[in-house]
């Protein structure tokens, strides 16, 4: 895989695929919007682990901050720019609020960070990598994708969607497309988001080191889908084989994301 890019890298699952990807002995390039975490896990990445970490300061909720990432992406390759082989399109965010209760704004943030950023940088590194003959891009989605329960799941199944048709398109060109859809992962997500995850069982809350593992195994054997849990793969199962009515009345109960 080369040099990975990750995006929305300095916390959660985001960090999780760094340290991972780091101890396999890949080079890094690490985008998200706080400077200063971003440079201080860059800098304990290349004490601990002996790998190179580049950082890119981006808000990916805006035009200038896809561009950014972009220019990396795009950047002829050297010694001091190696190519990236592994585009991990991980920033994302809860919006915590049903759609008529939330700010526009809000709304409109978490679409361009979760969809219009996955299309630009996806764009863009599936042009350089097609053209070298290699090179993975794995999207971060959710269970969510099946749920039908709020823009987050709505953002989230665009995700799902996009990642099969690119996979198709890709076949042959040595160029893999991979989601992973996991389940509540133990991170600050949905504190972030305000939504009370306290009272949910432990066996319904994933670890970020099991749904990266799984996930890098998928890119690494070209699988398109992958589902991290056994609980999640049954879940995520039991969702194609129920009518859609059903599923909209079981999520009623769950907190938006």
């Amino acid at each position: 895989m080369g040099t990975a890019l990750i995006t929305g890298a300095t916390s959660g699952l985001g960090e999780e695929f760094a340290w991972q990807l780091a101890a396999a002995g890949h080079d890094l390039v690490l985008a998200a919007r706080r400077e200063d975490v971003l440079r201080a896990l860059a800098e304990r990445l290349q004490s601990v682990a002996g790998v190179r970490a580049e950082v890119i300061v981006a808000d990916l909720s805006t035009p200038e901050g896809c561009a950014a990432v972009a220019r990396r992406i795009d950047a002829p390759s050297d010694a001091q720019t190696p190519p990236i082989g592994l585009l991990v399109n991980n920033a994302g965010f809860g919006l915590g609020k049903p759609f008529p209760d939330n700010d526009l704004e809000a709304e409109i943030n978490g679409l361009d960070v979760m969809v219009r950023a996955v299309m630009v940088l996806s764009h863009h590194a599936v042009r350089a990598m097609r053209a070298r003959g290699r090179g993975a891009i794995l999207n971060v989605a959710s269970v969510a994708s099946r749920t039908g329960a709020g823009t987050y799941s709505a953002h989230k199944a665009w995700v799902v969607a996009f990642t099969e048709g690119l996979s198709e398109e890709l076949r042959g060109t040595g160029v893999t497309a991979t989601a992973v859809c996991p389940g509540p992962v133990r991170t600050a997500f949905f504190e972030k988001a305000g939504v009370d995850m306290t009272r949910t069982p432990g066996a319904f809350m994933a670890e970020p080191e099991e749904v990266v593992s799984e996930a890098l195994d998928a890119v690494r054997v070209g699988r398109v889908l992958v589902t991290p849990t056994p609980v999640y793969k049954a879940a995520m199962a039991a969702m194609k084989l129920m009518p859609r009515s059903a599923v909209r009345a079981a999520m009623r109960g769950v907190p938006h994301m």
